[in-house]
This record gives C-alpha cells, structure tokens and sequence, in this order.
C-alpha cells in the first residue's frame, strides 16, 4: 500500500456511509434536475417553465457542486484507505474518472447550462446534462455491486509481491 495509512473499520465505514449517502443524493438530485427540466420542456404553462428553471438553478447553484465534491472526495479516501486502492482494481479506476468527468462537466457545463436554461428550454436541450449524469450514475452504481474486469496491471504487480501470494488467486473482500 506504500506509505498510505489503512483506514480503521469504524473510520471506513463511517466513510463509506458518507459516501453512500453523497453519491445517492447526487443520483436523487440528478432524477428531480431531470423531472424539472422534462416539466419545463414538455408544459404549455409558462408559469410552470418559469418554476420548473428557478426550481433547476436553486438545485444546481447550492446542491451539485458540494454532493460533487463529496462524493469524489469520500471516494478517493476510500479508495487509497482501504484494500481497493485507488489504480489497483479496473471498477474503481472507471468510477474515479467519471466521478471527476461528472465534478468538471457539473462545474462547466451542467450549473451554467441550468442558469441559461429558459433558452435551454426553447432549444430543447435542458434534458442532456441530467440523461448524461443519470447514465454514468447507473453504470457505476452496477460496477460498484458487481466490481467487473478484475485487477489492473498495477493490482496484479502488488498481489505478486506479496508475502504467500498465489498466483490467480483473489483474496479481495468487500468494500
């Protein structure tokens, strides 16, 4: 593990529930973006557009940004805390990228996207952000409860250095 220090078992799971949680109200705040935005596409009612973008820029101003951050913070500390390790297992290597493509296109595309989304709303276009982030929520929700594709080379470098360490044998518990 070099020099990171392995979480405790109450400090990990105390994490792990923070960051069950985060993720969880980010995919929640993600499904109301795309209810809201859906209402405001699909409605005749200009009053009902006008609530549906002020309820949008409300979420996306004081919401997203932190479960973002959270989430990908609470998940690198767990990553380099526990047995997983951050570039030792494929799953958690995808789900550290697109959790940080997610933070960065929240930042620069989905909040601005949402403070101009009366004319995102004329274009049609206020659905993209929040089908895209619902997409890359479900496909890591699935490789975090099925961890696919095994070690990484890295992984497969550190397993063999280990002390006893059989060759193809997986000794990886749950996170």
């Amino acid at each position: 593990m070099g020099g990171v220090k392995k979480l405790s078992r109450p400090a990990r799971r105390g994490l792990l529930v923070v960051h069950v949680v985060a993720s969880a109200s980010w995919l929640g705040l993600t499904l109301g973006l795309l209810a809201l935005g859906a209402t405001a596409a699909t409605t005749a009612s200009p009053t009902a557009v006008e609530a549906s973008v002020r309820s949008m820029k409300l979420f996306a101003d004081w919401l997203l940004l932190p479960l973002a951050l959270l989430t990908l913070t609470s998940g690198v500390v767990l990553a380099l805390g526990t047995q997983w390790g951050l570039a030792r297992h494929r799953w958690v290597f995808t789900k550290f990228w697109l959790t940080s493509a997610r933070t960065v296109a929240t930042v620069l595309a989905l909040r601005p996207g949402v403070n101009s989304a009366v004319a995102a709303v004329a274009a049609g276009n206020v659905l993209a952000g929040p089908v895209v982030s619902l997409s890359a929520y479900v496909f890591m929700t699935v490789i975090s409860l099925l961890k696919p594709w095994g070690p990484t080379r890295r992984g497969r470098r550190e397993r063999a250095r280990r002390p006893g360490a059989r060759p193809g044998v997986s000794r990886v518990g749950t996170a």
